[in-house]
């Protein structure tokens, strides 16, 4: 008898599932990047794949990015995210399982003609038993939640590790600015102390010195601007480190900072296993799928052991451990829905509905992914064009304005060739400086676009 109980009762464990089982939706996936360089299109290796140290090799901006992943507020709410999905798991799963309770009990009663006092002793057993799978799903939908919210950690990393990048990238260009400026108003005062100094021999007209006057003043006006961008750039590093405002230490200049000869970027059919927010995605769209299940239960009976109890009874201490104290209750009622109003079919047919939007949610970040990694592939390559040919223009530039002051001094020409000659090469240099940080930051792009920043 007691062997058929056991069988019995793993019978009712098992049960069975309902509901569908999850299968990956199809996704359409091109067989290369668009905009990626025909050398490389068969080239499996992705700089996804690379750890994002090989692709920083400043040693101040790594420690700034150590520290951001330490630190940094949206990774700590991240892991904190998956240590309540875990526990949600642990809640769900416990309803699987029976609830069993134990304790003392006392009832006195007296009415006319007869009174008894009872002491028990008992235990109490409650299980709703999962034969349909309900409970099952449930955990099975709590699991994919937890999953989620681990690669939704994995994909604030990567952004964490991309901001923390390009903000330094654009600090280093600022600096490079003020620089710039700083040099140029040096050059320009020594410029106009000369023309000053003709002017009081008769040798110039007043108009030079106020056109020399005007250079000084353009140079000098864009200093306390890039200084006020610098320190805010500065305050938005100390922010994504986790740290109040205060001043973050510079390693290599812009100029310096190592750029990949090419871009690898990889089969797209391993986008689908390197993006962080394509897997979250997934195990939503996971979730949802069991919720169907969840719902589907619900049509069906519910074995619910809410009144089983068993334990010992007697009207004093004595008695409630002799021969014959022992009692029990067994309740198991057998409940089917017949009417609840067309609630049951709304559920589920909500979390169908709800299935079928994380389907297309699940596409949707695939070809957002595919777009991210086509744009910043051309503007990698499209800014290295760019930023060659500013450099060719600066150096034109700089040629220009060397012989406009070589000119001047000579007197064959006047005072406005300087101012535009000079004018020009500024204007060029600061957007050679911006030309070399809009190339570093399409690089940051690209790796982030492949998925890479999050395996640390």
């Amino acid at each position: 008898m007691n062997r058929a109980l056991v069988c019995g009762l793993l019978l009712l464990l098992a049960g069975c599932t309902v509901g569908p089982n999850y299968h990956r939706p199809s996704a359409t996936v091109p067989p290369a990047y668009r905009n990626l360089p025909p050398d490389q299109a068969a080239n499996a290796a992705s700089l996804g794949d690379e750890k994002w140290w090989t692709i920083f090799q400043d040693q101040e901006l790594q420690k700034l990015i150590r520290t951001a992943l330490e630190k940094n507020y949206d990774v700590q709410i991240a892991a904190s995210r998956i240590v309540q999905a875990q526990a949600q798991v642990g809640v769900t799963r416990a309803d699987q399982f029976p609830t069993i309770g134990a304790g003392p009990g006392f009832t006195s009663e007296r009415i006319p003609g007869f009174g008894y006092n009872l002491i028990q002793l008992q235990g109490l057993l409650s299980w709703d038993i999962d034969f349909w799978g309900k409970y099952r799903r449930a955990t099975e939908a709590a699991r994919a939640n937890e999953l989620a919210s681990e690669w939704n950690r994995k994909e604030v990393l990567s952004t964490i590790v991309a901001n923390v990048a390009m903000a330094y990238f654009q600090l280093r260009e600022l600096d490079l600015e003020l620089d710039i400026a700083q040099r140029s108003l040096k050059s320009r005062q020594e410029s106009l102390q000369l023309t000053n100094t003709l002017a009081n021999g008769g040798a110039t007209s007043l108009l030079d010195v106020r056109q020399a006057e005007q250079l000084v003043e353009t140079a000098a006006e864009t200093i306390p601007d890039t200084e006020r961008q610098i320190t805010q750039q500065e305050d938005l590093i100390s922010t994504l480190i986790g740290d109040n405002p205060h001043d973050v230490p510079r390693g290599k200049p812009l100029t310096e900072q190592p750029l990949p000869p090419t871009i690898p970027a990889g089969l797209p059919s391993r986008l689908l296993e390197r993006r962080p927010d394509i897997r979250r995605s997934e195990q939503q769209l996971i979730a949802a799928n069991a919720e169907i299940g969840v719902a589907r239960a619900a049509f069906f009976p519910a074995l619910d052991l809410t009144g089983v109890s068993g334990g010992l009874e007697g009207t004093s201490f004595a008695k409630l451990f002799s021969s014959g104290a022992g009692a029990w209750l067994v309740s198991a009622p057998l409940v089917q829905p017949i009417f609840t109003a067309g609630r049951l079919r709304s559920n589920l047919k909500l979390t169908e509905a709800e299935e079928n939007e994380m389907v297309l949610t699940y596409r949707q970040t695939i070809q957002q992914a595919f777009r991210q990694v086509s744009d910043a592939l051309i503007a990698y390559q499209r800014y290295r064009q760019f930023r060659e040919h500013q450099e060719a223009l600066t150096t034109a530039a700089q040629s220009a304005s060397q012989l406009s002051e070589l000119r001047y001094k000579g007197g064959a020409t006047s005072y406005l060739e300087v101012l535009t000659s000079e004018t020009n090469y500024f204007a060029a240099e600061l957007n050679l400086a911006r030309a070399r940080l809009s190339e570093r930051l399409s690089l940051v792009q690209i790796y982030q676009a492949l998925g890479g920043g999050w395996d640390i």
